[in-house]
């Protein structure tokens, strides 16, 4: 008789399991795209699983969206030919036809930023989650280290910064700022000037309305962070032109006041978050993850929703019972998943 009982306990919970993760249909958000920081690739173990993270807490499909090889190009190419290319990917991916969210990770934040900006007949992008975007420029490349490309890069940075052949051959010289130099940067910088309509009298006011026209627009600054100099260009702040001092919160900057590109818009609307979070650059933790991402991606009071099951559905209860599993024997500990450069 216990032998009978146990039997028929354990069929009432195979059958419950069944019922509750399979049978029942589960709501899909929009999906989302990431795209990575300078050094990395999509196939990166902590790319891979930062997106593998966000995509089963938020139950929405993500795709790492990558451009060229990754890594040498995402040094090497300039930024306007690289949102060229990945602005071609959203298009030609059926999944985000009916809109998406990104997830930009520091220089993917400003691919991100020229998509949304960019891109003609893209798909519409309704949440921007910036991690560690140098939105407002950086003031230094940090040290690369001694391999050949950074041999190869060193050479570059000790040559004219806004010179034509360095403005096409080292992505990061697009949004390099010295507040010192701004006659040679609102001149020869090939990327940051165009992505936030700074000069006068050729402001794109389509950007402008494509930009203020995000639902949300979530900016990640790192508290410790010693890559971004500042820091706080994370949250578009800045040094007022000729000097590097004081540091200007976004709001004094022109770029605000002026409203160029639609932030102030978007702030006064409520829609702009300014979150800070412990750690070096884009050291996030899971929790921070959780808190300050998720909630971004998962299915939005605000946009319909679609009750389906979907042929991924036994993958995707495995793989939250799988993270379940970790969390709950203390695999998963809440460690940052990526240390990239950039």
């Amino acid at each position: 008789m216990a032998s009978l009982s146990q039997s028929t306990t354990f069929l009432i919970i195979i059958f419950l399991f069944f019922f509750t993760f399979i049978l029942i249909p589960t709501t899909h958000a929009i999906p989302f795209i990431v795209l990575h920081g300078i050094s990395d690739k999509c196939s990166n173990q902590g790319v891979t699983q930062f997106t593998e993270l966000l995509s089963s807490w938020s139950n929405s499909q993500g795709y790492c969206v990558e451009i060229g090889d990754g890594s040498w190009d995402s040094w090497t190419m300039p930024l306007l030919e690289q949102t060229s290319i990945a602005c071609e990917k959203v298009k030609n991916m059926s999944e985000l036809s009916e809109g998406y969210n990104i997830v930009g990770l520091s220089q993917g934040s400003m691919i991100g930023r020229g998509i949304i900006e960019f891109c003609d007949g893209g798909p519409p992008v309704q949440n921007f989650i910036s991690l560690a975007g140098p939105h407002a420029g950086t003031a230094s490349i940090p040290f690369c280290g001694s391999a050949l490309i950074c041999i190869l890069l060193d050479s570059l940075i000790k040559s004219e910064i806004y010179s034509n052949y360095v403005q096409e051959h080292l992505a990061p010289s697009g949004y390099l700022k010295i507040p010192t130099d701004m006659t040679d940067y609102l001149k020869g910088c090939r990327f940051l000037p165009k992505l936030n309509n700074e000069i006068n009298g050729t402001r794109n006011s389509t950007y402008k309305e494509r930009f203020a026209s995000l639902q949300n627009l979530v900016l990640i600054m790192f508290e410790d962070d010693t890559v971004l100099i500042p820091k706080e260009t994370s949250w578009f702040g800045y040094y007022p032109d000729g000097a590097f001092d004081p540091i200007l919160p976004a709001q004094e900057t022109k770029l605000y006041t002026e409203d160029w590109i639609g932030l102030k818009t978007l702030d006064e609307a409520g829609k702009v978050k300014f979150i800070n979070v412990s750690g070096n650059h884009l050291q996030i933790s899971k929790s921070d993850m959780k808190k300050y991402i998720v909630p971004y991606l998962e299915d939005q009071a605000s946009a319909p929703t679609e009750q389906t099951v979907t042929e991924s559905s036994s993958y995707e209860w495995l793989s939250r019972l799988c993270y379940l599993f970790k969390d709950l024997i203390g695999l998963n500990e809440d460690q940052p998943l990526l240390h990239t450069t950039y």
